[in-house]
């Protein structure tokens, strides 16, 4: 399995990035996927996910401004970030969970990929 993201980079407050995903090894359309971001100093924390079939859930702190989607055609999820804060700034990592009958619920984690904000 292999989870990697592309997309992060450097941006001024209020600007966006789009994230990426592509995910193989595993049967996407059967998976939730997400989005976890960690600052430095802090915890990993979730950002936003999406259920197989499409429903979509998203942190307080992004509402409004993240959105996550997945293309199960091509095994891809995006994060569209806009209206950027200096507090977004983190890495943020790929996120799949797969359910399976025999083995339970099983995690993968891409590497990660850095966003930073800056004035």
């Amino acid at each position: 399995v292999q989870i990697v993201e592309s997309g992060g980079g450097l941006v001024h407050p209020g600007g966006s990035l789009l994230l990426s995903c592509t995910a193989s090894g595993t049967i996407f359309r059967r998976n939730t996927m997400a989005w976890y971001r960690q600052a430095s100093g802090k915890g990993r924390e979730l950002v936003a996910e999406v259920a197989p079939g499409g429903p979509a859930n998203d942190v307080d702190s992004v509402k409004d401004r993240f959105t996550i989607s997945r293309d199960d055609a091509f095994d891809m999820v995006y994060l569209q970030m806009n209206s950027l804060k200096a507090e977004d700034k983190a890495v943020y990592y790929c996120y799949e969970r797969e359910r399976e009958e025999r083995r339970g619920i099983i995690e993968y984690w891409g590497q990660g990929i850095q966003v930073t904000v800056y004035s």
